[in-house]
């Protein structure tokens, strides 16, 4: 009787296991496209194809980034055994410039109402045409890429390369109208309803259909690895870090033996220059940054009363500017930042490096050097030599001229153990003849 009972809950166990197996992976992108979105984007590829999944979705909202990381996602998406989705959501998003690449490599293609994508003509670092030959160069380039991939997947080919050629920008209603887009879908259960059981042309020929309604969807964090990565990409912080990590050498050198500032001096440069070898970097702007290091050193050193500190300050704001070589303000540093991080840290650095140059030219007053000048009291006669009392210490000492017990010596040189001192009277004679 006990088995009868059990035998539909196993039956049901099993379905639901069956039914369960194959989900969603999905994964938020929000942020500019570089190497640490690239990272994530594989990643999740690669686990649902691990897993067996019926699709990957991929919600997209980003202003755009770098080519090179754009290629490599696209190629990625192309090259998935697992159909790829695309969802640029929420309202008020974008997929902007190497977004609408992306979105176009994508198996399905949909956006929320009130998105926008488009405007994927390819720019300078600044956001400026490039000019000539070079130009053409990269435009042709960038055209020939949409085409490959907008016609495989049966798109608008014309339509599409205007928005790399004009820089045109759509809606979410003109990109389904104009055949940019397959869907626009207000969430992704109903786009999951829009998608189901519709045939979908994969990149490679096949076609497939998904009914992805009601599965589960399991959505893909970011490791400890791709937060920090993302983190130090801010080229805000590399920038921070770079400077932090030049004035933290910087007053390790002027203070020898404190080893706290060189080792966190080591640190952040060595994060800075991992964070910027995977950032497109002006080499000529890193220049700069260290070359205002030179002025505040400068300005210090033969008092030129702020002059040299401020060119510096200017030089160091200057190479922030032109640190990141982005065709986005997204992933440049801020003009703020820079003036932020380069006016304190200017002030700082010429402040401390004036108080060490002023103190090494003080007169020494530790040690035997410090004795030199002194006045001590000759505690035996000096005929010529004797004992004489200084700074709490006996001293053996040899005078220039005969000396009676109690009066005063000046201290003219040290000689190992033993002290070189004149008369007061003659140390006086000495000083008002030179």
């Amino acid at each position: 009787m006990r088995l009868r009972n059990l035998l539909p809950l196993l039956v049901a166990i099993l379905l639901l296991s069956a039914f369960c197996d194959a989900q969603v992976l999905k994964i938020v992108i929000d942020d500019t496209i570089q190497a640490a979105t690239q990272e994530r984007i594989e990643r999740a590829i690669d686990q649902a194809a691990t897993e067996k999944d019926d699709a990957v979705l991929i919600e997209l909202s980003t202003p755009g980034g770098v080519m090179d990381a754009m290629r490599n996602i696209m190629g990625k998406i192309l090259a998935s055994p697992v159909p790829v989705i695309i969802y640029v959501t929420p309202s008020g998003s974008r997929a902007a410039s190497a977004g609408f690449f992306i979105l176009e490599s994508a198996d399905v293609t949909a956006m929320a109402p009130g998105t926008n994508t488009g405007a994927a003509h390819p720019v300078g670092p600044f956001g400026e045409d490039i000019k000539g030959t070079m130009g053409q160069k990269i435009e042709g380039d960038a055209t020939a890429l949409m085409r490959s991939v907008v016609s495989k997947r049966g798109r608008n080919v014309e339509v599409a390369q205007s928005a790399v050629l004009e820089s045109k920008s759509f809606t979410d209603g003109e990109a389904l109208s104009q055949h940019l887009i397959d869907y626009v879908a207000p969430n992704e259960q109903d786009l999951f309803r829009q998608i189901a059981l519709k045939p979908v042309k994969r990149f490679d020929g096949q076609t497939v259909t998904l009914n992805l309604t009601g599965k589960p969807v399991r959505v893909v964090e970011e490791t400890i690895k791709e937060q920090v990565l993302a983190f130090l990409m801010n080229p805000d912080i590399a920038f921070a870090l770079l400077v932090i990590g030049l004035f933290a050498l910087y007053a390790e050198f002027n203070h020898p033996g404190a080893v706290w500032p060189g080792t966190v001096g080591v640190v952040f440069i060595l994060l800075a220059v991992f964070a910027m070898h995977l950032l497109p970097i002006r080499f000529a702007a890193v220049v700069l940054i260290f070359a205002s290091f030179v002025l505040f050193a400068l300005d210090a050193k033969f008092g030129a009363h702020g002059a040299l500190a401020i060119g510096g300050i200017a030089t160091l704001v200057i190479g922030a500017l032109l640190l990141v070589d982005a065709p986005i303000p997204e992933m440049r540093v801020k003009f703020w930042t820079a003036l932020a991080v380069s006016v304190p840290l200017g002030v700082i650095t010429v402040f401390l490096m004036t108080i060490a140059l002023r103190a090494r030219a003080n007169k020494v007053v530790t040690g035997a050097e410090g004795l030199i000048g002194s006045v001590a009291v000759a505690q035996t006669a000096l005929a010529p030599s004797g004992k004489v009392f200084i700074h709490g210490e006996m001293w053996d000492a040899v005078a220039s001229a005969n000396v009676s017990a109690g009066e005063k010596v000046v201290v003219q040189k040290v000689d190992g153990l033993q002290l070189k001192v004149d008369p007061t009277h003659d140390a006086e004679k000495i000083t008002l003849s030179s």
